[in-house]
Parts: C-alpha cells; sequence; structure tokens
C-alpha cells in the first residue's frame, strides 16, 4: 500500500481529532487567554457592581502622541474611573511597584513580563489628558486571574480574582457628581478609535515596535 494512501485512510478514520487539537492549541495561546480574562471581569462587573453607580466601558483603543494604547476595562463612577488592566496567568507571580520587570515561574522556566503598573500608567495618563482629570479621580486597578499565586507582597490596587472587586467598593468617597460620570462617559465613547480587527492588529503592531526599540536599546 502507497504511504498517501495509507495516510488518506487514516486522516479518514481519525479526522474528527482535527477540530479537536486545533482548539486545544487555541485555548492555549496568549490571545484567548486575554479574551478569557476580559470575559470573566467583563461579566462579574455586570453581575456585582451595581449599574446604577458604575458604568463599564470594555476593550478601549484610544489615540496618543505616539500611536495608540488598548484599555480592557474602565469603569466610570462618582467615586472616580477606575482603569483596569487584566492578566490572565498561572505559575508564582514575584514583583514590587518600582520594579520595570517583574517574574512569572512556573516550575522550572521563569518568564520576565511588564510590570502592569507601569504598562497601566500610560493608559492614566492618556485618560487624565482625554478628560482632564487629576490623579486623585483615576485608580490604577490590577487583575491577575487563572492559576497564579502572588509570592510578593503586592498593592492593594494589584489583586487577585473578584478581590478587584473589593478594592473598587473600598473606594467610597465622592469624587464626581452625576454630570461629570455621564460627561466622561460619553467623552470616552466618543474618544475611542471604532472597534475592529483592523484596530487591534495597528494597535498590535504598535506594540510590537516599542518592545524592538527597547531591546536595540
Amino acid at each position: 500500500m502507497e504511504s498517501s494512501t495509507l495516510i488518506l485512510q487514516l486522516l479518514g478514520k481519525f479526522w474528527y481529532f482535527i477540530p479537536i487539537f486545533i482548539v486545544l492549541r487555541v485555548l492555549k495561546t496568549p490571545w484567548f487567554k486575554g479574551i478569557l480574562g476580559e470575559f470573566i471581569i467583563n461579566v462579574s462587573a455586570k453581575i456585582f457592581l451595581d449599574k446604577e453607580q458604575y458604568h463599564l466601558i470594555k476593550n478601549v483603543t484610544l489615540p496618543t502622541e505616539d500611536g495608540t494604547t488598548q484599555i480592557d476595562h474602565i469603569i466610570v463612577s462618582k467615586f472616580g474611573v477606575f482603569v483596569v488592566e487584566t492578566k490572565n496567568m498561572k505559575g508564582w507571580i514575584f514583583g514590587n511597584p518600582n520594579q520595570k520587570t517583574w517574574t512569572q515561574k512556573i516550575y522550572k522556566h521563569t518568564r520576565k513580563f511588564q510590570n502592569p503598573l507601569h504598562q497601566n500608567y500610560k493608559h492614566i495618563k492618556t485618560i487624565e489628558a482625554l478628560l482632564d482629570l487629576n490623579d486623585q479621580q483615576i485608580h490604577s486597578v490590577i487583575v491577575f486571574i487563572g492559576d497564579s499565586t502572588f509570592k510578593t507582597d503586592m498593592p492593594e490596587n494589584v489583586t487577585y480574582g473578584g478581590g478587584y472587586l473589593r478594592y473598587i467598593k473600598s473606594k467610597t468617597k465622592p469624587l464626581l457628581s452625576e454630570a461629570e460620570v455621564k460627561e466622561i462617559t460619553n467623552k470616552i465613547e466618543s474618544g475611542r478609535l471604532v472597534r475592529s480587527f483592523k484596530t487591534n492588529r495597528e494597535h498590535v503592531a504598535h506594540v510590537r515596535n516599542i518592545i524592538a526599540e527597547n531591546e536595540i536599546k
């Protein structure tokens, strides 16, 4: 029997494993993990935050002087504007607010990643400029989900799972009027770039250029 014929017969018998294999591969990609993380935050925010007080805006891409910046979630309330960065990661997480990079450790494998507080800083500054707010009115929130554990002390705004909800609800001092909340929500919606594959692709290209420039330095 020719090898090509044998291969075709095997494919005929086991073709149904191919879609399963493809799905399993997709589930392990950073892209899917990011989508899943954002979905979990979206659902939990809608369920556990009062819609009358907290206005959720998700997946926001805003123009900046040097390109674009993409924000996972913005939650607007009279208690301030919460800018949320989501990290779907597993393993042990090491880091402190002042470090440029943090460390993810899975058994013997170690990987460095950008300090999410620094990553969110650009988001904060973009929001400040767009909305003409001061830093007291904007809260940076980092949310880790997935099978991860903090192995160093983290500031209160670096949270795991539902901890981000507790952090948001801990802010009880009114900082904005109802009129300002409405105006801010409208400004974000009108200032964001139209959600599309092209917008996302251009943002990814911009991020890759930044990484490449940093590696050269």
